[in-house]
């Protein structure tokens, strides 16, 4: 009975968070318990609690007497994900590089060229997909369960801006040719490589946001 409790609890705990990175809850908006609890067809006590993790996350701000409220992400919070990304991206590819298993660099090259198949056909949602898994094999390869943690985290808190910016087809295939870079330097087991272009797939993605415009980005979190 307390693991089903606690199963029910991490799934209202996630689908909230869930809505909140990806733009359904807005930045502001008051999260009601009794609303959230009829949505999800669970009782107040779990979303509740489910808000007071969301608060210790920086997600949710809660007001005694008033309520709760979205802080969100905001663009301060984005890049300074990408710039700590960047060092643990680079770290995790340094590692990867040493355990790599041929398996891995085959399913490497088969999500590579998904990739750019699925990027010149315009299909931003397969290619998303494709990115998820890639950087998911690179932390299986790390062989460190917390760094893998850490950063599927991290991953996962900006999914909304890496759906804007791998929509446009360029930067899709831009993103994907580095990962083929990233992926020789780990067939080669080449550690110092690997870490240095992995870091800097993340530092061009900030580049990316800068060019597109972050008001255009936070225009379309809306």
């Amino acid at each position: 009975m307390e693991s089903d409790n606690y199963s029910l609890g991490a799934r209202v705990f996630h689908t909230i968070r869930e809505n909140i990175l990806s733009g359904k809850y807005e930045t502001d908006e008051e999260l009601k318990e009794k609303t959230i609890g009829e949505e999800l067809g669970v009782s107040r006590t779990p979303v509740r609690e489910a808000l007071r993790q969301l608060e210790l996350e920086g997600l949710v701000t809660i007001i005694p007497n008033k309520g709760a409220y979205v802080v969100g992400i905001s663009q301060k919070d984005i890049r300074d994900i990408y710039e700590i990304r960047s060092r643990l991206e680079g770290l995790c590819a340094r590692w990867a590089a040493s355990y790599i298993t041929k398996d891995e660099l085959d399913e490497l090259d088969e999500n590579i060229y998904l990739s750019d198949f699925h990027a010149a056909k315009g299909n931003a949602e397969q290619v998303v997909e494709l990115d998820n898994r890639f950087h998911e094999i690179l932390y299986n390869a790390s062989h460190s369960r917390e760094l893998k943690h850490v950063l599927l985290d991290f991953h996962h808190y900006v999914q909304r801006v890496r759906k804007i910016t791998l929509a446009d087809t360029q930067r899709a295939l831009r993103s994907n040719e580095e990962h083929r870079q990233i992926t020789e330097a780990l067939r080669q087991h080449n550690e110092e490589l690997a870490e240095r272009l992995a870091n800097e797939h993340m530092m061009n993605t900030i580049q990316n946001m800068d060019s597109y415009g972050w008001d255009n980005l936070f225009q379309e979190r809306k």
